[in-house]
């Protein structure tokens, strides 16, 4: 659902070791944190570091499966917390990578929204936090289109010929084409999957752009009239442009989560509870989740969120029917990245 820009890097935490004693408060370690670039406002960053006495060290993956691998190869050690996607923390707390949460240490946990609990990756919540969730949509500039669109079959209109920009999730855009076939995001069905993947070939001449990063700039300024974004990309394109029109396809919606979660082998276990804990507070989440664009789930934060951005971060009330991406069969994972290389190639 998250994707950022690339290039892992390593950010020291800005305040040094004499300011924090002159705020009255002692350097007490680190935080390693292993996310996406930009998640987090700078002065969350400094406030954290200010208020506990922990420095963060932030590095970044570029990919769920690139986090996975570091995990894999450190077996849960090295980095104190981690944010990723729904599907992949599925992964993590499977092979052990994950460890259980002690409640008692997060004391804002009522803050979070119910509607973010209980999920297929970690049914009894107990290891995971929600940081944000979304849903990928279309949006268009109706003054360069002649035709209402309403769901993602319009995509395949012959008048959006060489004007459209989509993202690159490979599962979400075989997934899509599910939809307007009326199957599954999550179909383990091997022909569906191959019948999906020939129809996802006729969407190419219609395809200007596959980007995942900053995919509304195509459509702002204007090399493309439509556009399939994540939403803190859907977000941005409304803010610099309220005209533009957001379509929540008919056949369906696709729905992701992102959250927190502390290595089952943390260097620094308190640092990460202090750091979620510190999240998770109302007023700190609100303007976390107005700085990323992403729905609130921090039901606490919705009193904070200003009137301009709660429109647009605060969940639909049909969200609920949205579908998650979730991990399938190797076989049925196979066939979608074979569909994908092929539709590459025939955008190209």
């Amino acid at each position: 659902m998250k994707k950022r820009k690339s290039a892992a890097i390593l950010l020291a935490g800005v305040l040094t070791a004499s300011l924090l004693t002159g705020c009255g408060e002692k350097e007490k370690g680190s935080l390693n944190l292993y996310t996406w670039d930009g998640m987090f406002p700078q002065e969350i960053l400094d406030g954290f570091e200010q208020e506990t006495g922990y420095k963060i060290y932030y590095s970044n993956f570029d990919y769920d499966e690139d986090m996975l691998a570091k995990l894999e190869e450190t077996k849960g050690g090295e980095y104190d917390y981690v944010i990723a996607d729904d599907y992949i923390l599925e992964m993590v707390i499977q092979e052990g990578l994950a460890k259980r949460l002690d409640r008692t240490k997060i004391s804002t946990w009522d803050e979070i929204n119910p509607l973010y609990q209980e999920q297929f990756y970690d049914p009894e919540d107990a290891y995971t936090i929600p940081y944000g969730a979304g849903i990928p949509l279309i949006v268009y500039n109706p003054e360069q289109v002649d035709m209402e669109i309403t769901g993602y079959a319009d995509l395949w209109d012959k008048s959006l010929e060489d004007s459209i920009a989509i993202i690159g999730n490979y599962r979400v855009i075989d997934g899509i084409v599910l939809k307007t076939m009326g199957k599954s995001f999550n179909t383990n069905d091997l022909e569906d999957i191959a019948a999906a993947g020939e129809k996802l070939l006729e969407l190419a001449p219609n395809i200007r752009v596959i980007s995942d990063s900053n995919t509304q700039d195509y459509l702002l300024n204007g090399e493309v009239s439509t556009a399939f974004l994540y939403t803190s990309q859907v977000v941005a394109a409304l803010s610099a442009n309220p005209d533009l029109k957001v379509v929540y396809p008919k056949e369906g919606l696709g729905f992701g989560i992102m959250a927190g979660f502390i290595p089952s082998q943390a260097p620094n276990e308190e640092a990460a509870y202090a750091f979620a804990e510190y999240l998770n507070q109302p007023e700190i989440a609100a303007k976390c989740f107005e700085y990323i664009g992403y729905y609130c789930t921090n039901k606490g934060a919705e009193t904070y969120i200003s009137d301009a951005m709660k429109t647009a971060i605060v969940a639909p009330a049909d969200i609920e029917k949205g579908e998650i991406v979730q991990n399938i069969s190797q076989e049925a994972e196979d066939l979608h990245s074979q569909n994908w290389n092929l539709f590459r190639t025939a955008c190209e």
